[in-house]
């Protein structure tokens, strides 16, 4: 069985000597001192180790099962997420108004890691009750807020987002949902939802839907979209479970992977709804769920290289095959480890390279989510809302083909199920398609996200960028030459996919499509240069102070040294790859494929 061990070394390095949390001024973050942040991660990383991890194969191997209309959750889940629950942890980063404990989103976004990287599908049910949390913590009435919240927070109660339908995925413009106004301002919901995670279990009292809906007579398309919360069981005025509302689970998908996490078909049949937010402006509302589950999404696709990373390491160092082609490194074996061989090494290496920078990168983006909410920084907000296709579609992308490296390290005990290889490929899958398909996120970025605000932010980035090279350039020759020169080159191609959109995407919008997933690449790799470039600084003057772990600061810089060398020079083909423009693309006629 696959065992996980919490990476709180890499993680603490990340947030204390790289992102230095402990003296960044954004409100909350003078309380991060390392005593704290560490007892909370080795907590935390003691619960995915012990609790979570060993019921990854049980959720896998048995799967949730309707009976009787009832979902039931595999064995173990339920007192799993009591100790979560009694525990604190889904309360982390919740306003303590509501019984949260206040915390900044970063620290609840490492401890997120864990949990994911233990068991994904168990995550899942804290994590869309946070999301849905969040949605109504921003657009909620006090009413909603003070009789869903408290027992959002401590998960008695959870949370879902019901946006798909059996014809509609990505054009929600196209539902059916219907939502007709009562005369005590409540809404009947009427309509079915597919793909809903976390749609019904047994591990809470009560399960509060957010559901997208169309008013008659509302505008067509997206914009006559609402949102209404939806709970399982109607709320009494003093706050006790009523009766069950007209809402009820048609059947658990059978997926390729998640299998512990319920995917349900929700067919609500005249539901009571309270409108969330004004009416008509229901993706206003969802996104802030849906951008809160975007970020988590891409924390999903690096968790599980992370997990699968670990276990192919391990394997690595165990298994005895071939000898090393400059003499035998075990002598007194049969065979040499497989970590000898260079192949092998360039497959750990590149899952390494990625997992560490991938994690870096989503701290950074956590802490910019902090000094956009904790600060009003707009600028921050702004930041954060460019990246956040990045995050969700690079490292998903490069999460699953990590898990594929990992699970190659194996050979053909990599394709067996006792190995659990399997598992982590197959779970890690569904983070490149739900919250928006990967595609979908590269349309985003190029459609949406980069002339927001007249450019602004994506500027912000390319001068963030530079003024960070121009900083640390000329301290060490050989720092400049393996880190900065080639994240200067990396930026300038991205600066050079970006001149290409703005002198040919209006002409023709299908040269900046067509290009868009390269770009969505493209950005990712530079993303990822930039946080492998602060890492290898940081570990310098760590090591020069003498402080610190020696083997784990070298390690770090030289691991960094390999993606600079071997991961960071793809810019230059996804350049490449978009100044072909769309003919490549579009020639064929559809009936020629």
């Amino acid at each position: 069985m696959p065992t996980y061990n919490a990476p709180v070394k890499d993680q603490m390095f990340v947030l204390n000597d790289v992102l230095k949390i402990g003296t960044a001024d954004i409100p909350g973050y003078e309380d991060l001192d390392r005593d704290t942040v560490q007892a909370i991660l080795d907590e935390a990383g003691k619960v995915a180790r012990d609790v979570l991890a060993p019921l990854n194969v049980v959720g896998d191997t048995e799967g949730c099962v309707l009976e009787n209309g009832v979902v039931r959750t595999p064995k173990g889940f339920k007192d799993a997420f009591d100790q979560v629950r009694e525990g604190g942890w889904t309360a982390l980063d919740c306003d303590p108004e509501f019984g949260g404990q206040g915390l900044p989103y970063v620290v609840a976004t490492a401890v997120g890691e864990q949990f994911s990287a233990a068991n994904m599908a168990f995550n899942m049910y804290q994590g869309l009750t946070h999301g849905a949390y969040s949605a109504i913590h921003t657009h909620g009435t006090d009413d909603q807020k003070a009789t869903f919240l408290p027992r959002m927070v401590t998960c008695e109660w959870t949370g879902t987002m019901n946006l798909t339908e059996p014809h509609c995925g990505t054009d929600l413009g196209l539902m059916r949902t219907k939502a007709e106004p009562e005369d005590d301002g409540t809404y009947r919901i009427t309509g079915q939802k597919i793909f809903i995670s976390a749609g019904d279990h047994d591990m809470s009292d009560n399960v509060v839907h957010l559901v997208l809906a169309k008013i008659p007579g509302g505008p067509d398309g997206i914009n006559g979209v609402s949102l209404f919360i939806v709970p399982k069981f109607l709320v009494n005025d003093d706050g006790s479970l009523g009766d069950r509302n007209e809402v009820s689970v048609g059947k658990i998908e059978e997926k390729m992977g998640i299998h512990g996490n319920s995917t349900c078909v929700m067919n609500y049949d005249g539901a009571t709804g309270y409108l969330l937010g004004e009416a008509h402006k229901g993706m206003r509302a969802m996104f802030t769920m849906m951008n809160e589950a975007r970020m988590g999404v891409g924390l999903q696709g690096y968790a599980q290289a992370d997990v699968a990373y670990q276990n192919a390491l391990e394997y690595a160092k165990d298994r005895l095959q071939g000898r090393d082609v400059t003499g035998a490194k075990n002598p007194d074996g049969p065979a040499d480890p497989l970590i000898v061989h260079p192949d092998i090494r360039r497959s750990l290496m590149d899952q390494k390279s990625f997992v560490e920078g991938a994690r870096a990168f989503v701290y950074w983006g956590a802490s910019m989510i902090d000094r956009a909410h904790r600060n009003s920084d707009k600028d921050a907000d702004g930041l954060i809302s460019l990246m956040t296709p990045v995050i969700k579609g690079f490292l998903t992308d490069r999460g699953f083909d990590m898990c594929i490296q990992a699970q190659q390290v194996y050979g053909g005990h990599g394709y067996i199920e006792e190995w659990g290889m399997s598992q982590f490929a197959r779970d890690a899958r569904i983070a490149m398609i739900y919250e928006g398909a990967n595609g979908v996120q590269a349309l985003d970025l190029v459609g949406r996200k980069l002339a927001q605000d007249g450019g602004k932010h994506v500027m912000a980035f390319f001068d963030m960028v530079k003024s960070y090279i121009a900083e640390a350039k000329g301290k060490d020759e050989a720092f400049d030459k393996a880190f900065l020169e080639p994240l200067k080159a990396a930026s300038k191609d991205l600066q050079g996919a970006g001149m290409y959109f703005m002198q040919n995407g209006m002409k023709n919008p299908n040269a900046a499509l067509s290009g868009s997933y390269d770009f969505m690449h493209l950005f990712g790799h530079v993303c990822l240069g930039l946080m492998w470039a602060k890492m290898a600084e940081a570990a310098t003057e760590v090591l020069a102070s003498g402080a610190g772990d020696a083997e784990f600061l070298k390690a770090k810089i030289d691991t960094g040294r390999y993606y600079m060398a071997r991961q960071l020079p793809m810019t230059a083909t996804h350049l490449k790859r978009i100044e072909s423009g769309a003919d490549p693309v579009m020639a064929l006629e559809a009936d020629a494929f």
